[in-house]
């Protein structure tokens, strides 16, 4: 069965940091443009942070550069969100999606695209 599993959410005061995973079982994501995607209550899902499928780009919102990092683990099959000084509007639910055919980073997280999701965890960041 394919499957991407997200963890690492939670309830976290603004300035704080989370690293969010997202594990494959099924295939290997080396194989796949990956992107975290998240969505707020009332809003669209956004792409936050992609990372290519062959040619190592990365992409960042502009609300989270400089603040969030996305890396891969080929070895664990896990691909990673780390999320420092967390911000209220950074509250959301996150999604990651492993992508098959579009291949750059940007152009995963712009054209909000995925072949596989996960279940989403929850983020949230509140004093």
């Amino acid at each position: 069965q394919l499957q991407l599993v997200e963890s690492g959410g939670g309830l976290v005061q603004p300035g704080g940091s989370l690293r969010l995973s997202c594990t494959a079982s099924g295939f290997l994501l080396d194989n796949y443009a990956i992107g975290w995607f998240r969505q707020a209550p009332g809003k669209e899902r956004e792409g936050v942070s992609c990372t290519g499928r062959t040619d190592g780009s990365t992409y960042y919102a502009d609300s989270v550069k400089g603040r969030f990092t996305i890396s891969r683990d080929n070895a664990k099959n896990t691909v990673y969100l780390q999320m420092n000084n967390l911000e209220p509007e950074d509250t959301a639910v996150y999604y990651c999606a492993a992508e098959d055919i579009i291949n750059t980073a940007r152009a995963v997280c712009i054209m909000n695209v995925g072949a596989y999701w996960g279940q989403g965890t929850q983020v949230t960041v509140s004093s």
